[in-house]
């Protein structure tokens, strides 16, 4: 199937749940009020208004409506699961000292660290007010699970990133409590609310935990091959940001003495020069780490399709399908 033929599966997916992405808007501007500290909603608007895809919050909408789910306490999950990310994104930029997002200047920037910070926290609070709402201790064990291990894949990315001895198993736990832990969790709770079975739930689970790895490995990807007007970011940030991701990973795996003292000198001790990510990218290409990467992040999009087939047939689950194909196709 040629994916650019067609509109975007994560359009396709807006278009269907429109209604209830409306009211997950609504929700999520009500919640973000504050009486008392208008700074709070000015900079959570600055995030929640940015354009983004809103994927995660479409994904626990989208699992919900595979079993015929007809309440409300899906809408309230899908906020949960946005505030969730938008509260993890704030948090993130301070501790990344980043200076963009999607191609807008980042909260920490435009306000400061505190603001950013404390306003994430506020998000999280409510988020599990959220939860709660729901009346359901099982969603509230998903997503306060995924909460802490959001947190210990960005504690143990902090130590991780720039240690030459971090191998795959690292990177993919980091990648795992980083982005899949909420791509998971947003998909399983949509399941349990619309009471689906126990082989189903960990299907939704299973499809979120591998779309979220692919999506992970497809962005790390395209911080060396990607079009900055495209990502929001600039080619080789991760790598002036000392980030150990998957290409470099693989890169070091096979260096040589010599090699291994470039890296060392680039990510470990940060001392790097002008023509250093043209060279970075030279030994990337010796050792094919760009390509190893695309095939890695193709493979769990393929994981992702397979887990589908445990769950009903539908025109969503057809489009979660397109979705995992969606997310590695950028790389082509």
């Amino acid at each position: 199937m040629n994916i650019s033929t067609i509109s975007k599966p994560h359009e396709r997916l807006a278009e269907i749940l429109a209604g209830e992405m409306e009211s997950v808007n609504d929700l999520i501007r009500t919640r973000m009020a504050s009486e008392h500290a208008p700074r709070i909603p000015e900079v959570t608007a600055h995030l929640v208004e940015a354009g983004g895809k809103r994927l995660r919050p479409m994904l626990t909408l989208a699992a919900a409506h595979l079993f015929g789910y007809s309440g409300e306490h899906h809408v309230r999950l899908a906020a949960t699961v946005e505030f969730i990310h938008t509260a993890t994104l704030l948090h993130d930029d301070v501790v990344d000292e980043s200076g963009q997002r999607r191609g807008r200047p980042t909260a920490n920037l435009l306000w400061d660290n505190k603001s950013s910070v404390l306003v994430g926290d506020y998000l999280f609070s409510r988020s599990f007010q959220l939860m709660v709402e729901t009346g359901s201790l099982r969603v509230l064990d998903i997503l306060a699970n995924a909460s802490a291990t959001i947190a210990e894949g960005e504690v143990l990315q902090m130590t991780a990133a720039t240690d030459l001895a971090t191998d795959e198993s690292v990177y993919l736990q980091v990648v795992r409590g980083k982005t899949a832990a909420l791509f998971s969790a947003a998909t399983e709770v949509g399941g349990v609310i619309a009471g689906a079975s126990e082989a189903q739930v960990k299907a939704l689970f299973a499809y979120g935990d591998a779309l979220g790895i692919a999506f992970q490995i497809a962005d790390d990807l395209l911080d060396y091959l990607g079009d900055s007007k495209a990502t929001g970011k600039n080619v080789g940030d991760d790598f002036r940001e000392r980030k150990l991701t998957l290409p470099v990973i693989k890169a070091v795996a096979q260096a040589t003495p010599e090699e291994r003292a470039f890296w060392q000198r680039t990510i470990e001790k940060g001392r790097q020069q002008e023509d250093d990510l043209d060279h970075a990218l030279g030994l990337m290409n010796k050792y094919g780490t760009l390509d190893a990467t695309r095939r890695d992040a193709v493979g769990w999009a393929d994981k992702a399709k397979v887990a589908l087939d445990a769950l009903p047939d539908h025109e969503i689950r057809s489009l979660l399908r397109d979705l995992a194909d969606y997310v590695v196709s950028r790389l082509n």
